[in-house]
């Protein structure tokens, strides 16, 4: 069992799906103009798009008949969450650690 929730964060571990995340924390686009920014196929894309919306890190809407890939507002809040708990968690070992090694500090 997890102690922390899933957020997503694992899927940005591949470094051409970080790209396109980043890509699109800039601007919505579609499958297309990403391609044409990066060394790899339309369908290689449309996979990895494919795995970050299932993630929920990134949405879709209709532009005609295109698709608009976009960041999900909600997929960035989960992982600001997560890695908030995990920053907490992290600063309160920290501080247990100091106090093992200074017992006069904890008293300041």
């Amino acid at each position: 069992m997890d102690a922390y929730p899933d957020p997503g964060i694992q899927h940005l571990g591949d470094p051409t799906r970080r790209r396109i995340f980043e890509l699109l924390a800039r601007q919505a686009s579609t499958v297309g103009e990403l391609a044409r920014q990066l060394p790899v196929s339309r369908p290689a894309v449309s996979q990895h798009l494919r795995v970050l919306r299932d993630a929920g890190l990134v949405s879709t809407r209709a532009d005609g008949t295109r698709l608009v890939y976009q960041v999900d507002p909600e997929g960035i809040a989960a992982m600001r969450a997560y890695l908030d708990l995990v920053w907490q968690d992290a600063l309160r070992s920290l501080q247990k650690a100091a106090a093992a090694a200074d017992p006069d500090k904890e008293h300041e």
